[in-house]
């Protein structure tokens, strides 16, 4: 295997070491970092999202709150100690320039000073408040040479010119507080003082030129105190007004997110109470169609025992009296008279007895327990064909349909009797019945192209069909004009009523 791996791939042509960062183990373990990192924010901000409105608002506002305090606070402190550093050194500046000044009335700026303008300087600087204030002095001539220092080591050296003395050539005091970085400062380094540096430019008497800058460094301990105090108190006034705020602010959504809180409260409550309402609503109508099925059940069963009490014993007993009335013991034989009388009794029996089949066939439903939605339709239009000798249109779904025991009875007495009235009133013309399952339920119509209800009054059987329909959840809708008459059943089904 490892020879075919060579031969088929050949070897490496990096040298890079299979335990280098571009290896499989290194990619599997910075997957594994950014997946443990991903996983950290998932759950920051799932415990973020359980937090109530007015302490995530507590978090982010003082996260906020707290940068802008420090950006304010910052800013606010810098501007106070370059706006004190600069006043005090613009003031030093001056009390300098109106003691030293007299003495550097000669100087060209471009040689180191004379011997004797060397020792007036001396003299200056080491006796009264100068030599108390002013650690070091030097001064700047042209090109960064040094014509003067208390240092006599750094007298005619020359150094790269800082930015501060650029600007002092320029005509500006320049000042820096307790910086010592640049290559000259290394005497002022060793003082182990807080010194205030000041570059102030040394102008002729007439002409006003610049020919000299002086360069001092005063002790600066009181400034130092000073700054720090301005600091203290500048936080503590950015700290407190920022408290304030974030005080009032936390108050105010503290306030609105109890509010909330309580009328989530309240609306979460009514929920409840809907839902439990909506659940014992749910549980009745589920009862009440149960009990109108059962009760639907037990009138057909009524139904269909009356229809056989009716067959088996009146209408045989009628059926042997008409029988009876054809026997030769009555003697009519030889009274045209009676004859006529008992054949035309014998006919009302007759008559009788066939509108008494008619109603037990009407109360008795076939067998439809085994039927579907198709089949049962079916078997309503195909008896009362058989029975009235006439046809019917008819329309069902191909996909078969289950139905409850109370809706296969109430769809075929609907069919029943809607085909009844049709050729009744319209002697089964234009008879049409179709049947869907539709978004809105199962719907049935029986149509015809007679007159219509226009002129006729609602029976008894139209209205114990719509108490039926109602019974099981549904709508019986009657219309029609003088194209012909139209009754529609619609019932809501269970899953369509659970949705």
């Amino acid at each position: 295997m490892l020879l075919f791996a060579v031969a088929r791939f050949g070897p490496r042509s990096d040298t890079r070491p299979l335990g280098g960062p571009m290896t499989f183990g290194g990619r599997a373990c910075k997957l594994t970092r950014m997946r443990a990192r991903f996983a950290l924010l998932k759950r920051v901000l799932r415990r973020w999202q359980v937090l109530s409105l007015a302490r995530q608002y507590l978090l982010a506002g003082a996260a906020v709150l707290t940068i802008g305090m420090l950006v304010i606070g910052v800013w606010v402190t810098r501007q106070i100690a370059e706006g004190v550093t600069q006043n005090t050194a613009t003031a030093t500046a001056l009390y300098v320039d109106g003691v030293i000044g007299p003495l550097l009335a000669d100087i060209d700026g471009s040689s180191v000073l004379s011997e004797g303008a060397r020792r007036a300087m001396d003299e200056t600087l080491a006796t009264g408040a100068l030599g108390e204030r002013l650690e070091t002095f030097k001064l700047w001539g042209r090109g960064g040479l040094i014509t003067y220092s208390n240092d006599p080591s750094l007298i005619g050296k020359r150094f790269e010119p800082t930015d501060s003395l650029r600007r002092a050539w320029s005509g500006q005091v320049a000042a820096e507080f307790d910086d010592l970085e640049d290559e000259e400062d290394a005497t002022e380094r060793g003082a182990g003082v807080p010194l205030l540096e000041i570059y102030n430019p040394i102008r002729a008497p007439w002409s006003g030129e610049i020919v000299a800058v002086a360069e001092f460094y005063e002790h600066a301990g009181e400034l130092q105190a000073g700054l720090l105090a301005a600091t203290v108190r500048s936080w503590i006034v950015v700290a407190a007004v920022t408290a304030a705020m974030m005080g009032a602010l936390f108050g105010i959504v503290m306030r609105g997110s109890a509010t909330i809180a309580r009328q989530r409260s309240d609306l979460e409550g009514r929920v409840r109470q809907l839902q439990n309402l909506l659940l014992r609503n749910d549980v009745l109508r589920r009862r009440s169609r149960e009990a109108s099925s059962r009760v639907s059940a037990f009138n057909e069963r009524t139904l269909r025992q009356l229809s056989a009490d009716l067959h088996d014993g009146p209408a045989q007993l009628l059926a042997l009296a008409s029988l009876r009335l054809g026997s030769s013991s009555l003697g009519a034989a030889g009274d045209p008279a009676k004859a006529a009388e008992l054949k035309a009794i014998r006919g009302f029996l007759d008559e009788a007895m066939s509108d008494l089949r008619g109603i037990c066939n009407g109360l008795a439903l076939p067998t439809i327990e085994t039927l579907d939605l198709a089949g049962l339709v079916c078997a309503a239009t195909l008896a009362h064909e058989r029975h009235t000798g006439t046809v019917v249109a008819l329309v069902v779904p191909d996909d078969p349909v289950s139905l409850t025991p109370a809706e296969k009875i109430g769809i075929y007495r609907f069919v029943q009797e809607g085909l009844n009235n049709a050729f009744r009133h319209a002697g089964g013309k234009g008879q049409a019945v179709s049947a869907e399952l539709g978004p809105d339920g199962l719907t049935v119509r029986v149509a015809d192209a007679g007159p219509g209800f226009a002129d006729a009054e609602p029976g008894l059987g139209l209205s114990g069909l719509r108490d039926r329909i109602e019974s099981l959840g549904g709508t019986l809708d009657v219309g029609g004009g003088a194209e012909g008459a139209v009754l529609v059943m619609t019932i809501a089904r269970e899953k369509d009523m659970a949705a």
